[in-house]
């Protein structure tokens, strides 16, 4: 038997829900891959050069107003000056440690996995200390500007740092709206579980994991943040391999055929429920 895990019902108790006002991203997402290694890649902040993170397209233009998701790479030992950004952005750690707080702050550095969120306005600084140190960035408008600390302003919103060891996972056995038991677990992250309203969460879905996620939404995107996942549209469509910083859209009522051999966590933002299977 097929078992179902319907997600994005009316759940407000996560600890990590922003306050920001719900939102919805009027854009409608179409079925699209880009695979970690077709990343199309430039600076974070172009005026700073190689001194500055690289940045990574997946969707959106972020020196546009719209919402967009993107990859920045670090280098080791990377420390940026005190600085403020115009909008708020939110980030899960893909690969190495990363930092990011006030520049008086002792170093937290979040491993990869973890999830933490940067309010517009707020000054803090952002440091990396792995070999390697990837992060991704989910924005709902722009352009994403870096902007000095003396035009830093309170827009409301408090910064979070998670720890990816202190994301409270949720499976069958927590949660009354699952009605068979299932391996694959969610966490929480941030946004609105009213109708229609942007929401993001993270699926874990175990080693050898056979199934398909449909999406409801008219808005759906997916980033693979750890562990390896195959994907296609249709069983005779074309198949993908998708490592840590690859992403997939698709367009509402489309279904992905999922696979996978290690376990794997993926970052789903959509606008309104998908069904996993």
């Amino acid at each position: 038997m097929k078992k179902t895990l319907l997600l994005g019902l009316a759940i407000a108790t996560t600890a990590y829900t922003s306050a920001q006002t719900p939102i919805t991203d009027p854009a409608k997402s179409v079925n699209e891959v880009v695979t970690a290694d077709k990343v199309e890649w430039g600076w974070l902040n172009p005026l700073r050069g190689d001194k500055s993170p690289a940045a990574g397209k997946l969707w959106g233009d972020r020196t546009k107003n719209e919402p967009a998701g993107f990859l920045v790479k670090f280098k080791k030992g990377f420390s940026s000056p005190p600085h403020i950004h115009n909008i708020t952005y939110r980030g899960v750690v893909i690969q190495g440690f990363l930092h990011n707080d006030d520049e008086n702050a002792e170093k937290q550095w979040l491993p990869a996995g973890s999830y933490w969120q940067q309010p517009a306005g707020e000054a803090h600084i952002t440091a990396a200390d792995g070999e390697e140190n990837m992060a991704f960035l989910d924005i709902q408008e722009g352009p994403y500007l870096v902007q000095p600390t003396s035009e830093a302003f309170d827009n409301g919103e408090r910064p979070i740092n998670v720890d990816k060891t202190n994301l409270v996972w949720l499976n069958a056995k927590d949660i009354e709206w699952v009605t068979e038991k299932s391996n694959v677990e969610t966490a929480f992250l941030w946004g609105s579980h009213n109708e229609n309203q942007l929401r993001a969460t993270l699926l874990k879905l175990p080693a050898g994991f056979s199934g398909s996620i449909k999406n409801l939404s008219p808005n759906f995107r997916a980033v693979v943040i750890s562990g390896n996942l195959t994907h296609q549209f249709t069983k005779k469509g074309d198949k993908n391999n998708l490592e840590p910083g690859s992403y997939f859209g698709a367009e509402e009522n489309a279904t992905s055929i999922i696979s996978t051999d290690k376990e794997t966590v993926i970052y789903i933002r959509s606008n309104c429920n998908f069904e996993v299977k």
